[in-house]
């Protein structure tokens, strides 16, 4: 059985707060906890286990949290932000290094793969 949220497809064997904290972006395992617990669903809950009154009240609630879109143009705006302004977390991200103090003489090649897109020069304001 399959069960559909947000236009999310979701196998009947799943355990509901795993399923919803892999498949929306902005809903980790915390957030997905504490969803189940407001809700009364016991932790274990598969998905096929829901009746229609619960998946509508676990859509209403999604709705009102800011998930997948939102949350990452949040993100995008902060990092912006820090560009913008000149700080250093910034311009490790404008030169696609890492950001968070990780060491550069080896070991960089994910950040400089992920953020290589666009990188030719130090540029704050994009």
């Amino acid at each position: 059985m399959v069960v559909h949220i947000l236009g999310k497809a979701f196998k009947g064997k799943e355990v509901i707060r795993i399923a919803l904290a892999s498949k929306f972006y902005g809903v980790g395992k915390s957030t997905a906890e504490r969803l189940c617990s407001k809700l009364g669903f016991y932790p274990w809950m598969r998905m096929h286990q829901l009746s229609e009154p619960q998946i509508l009240n676990i859509t209403s609630e999604l709705s009102n949290m800011t998930i997948e879109g939102d949350a990452r143009a949040i993100v995008r705006e902060n990092i912006a932000l820090k560009k913008k302004i000149g700080s250093y977390e910034g311009m490790r991200h404008a030169l696609g290094l890492p950001v968070r103090g990780q060491r550069t003489r080896n070991n960089a090649k994910t950040a400089r793969k992920i953020n290589r897109i666009g990188v030719r020069a130090f540029h704050t304001a994009q």
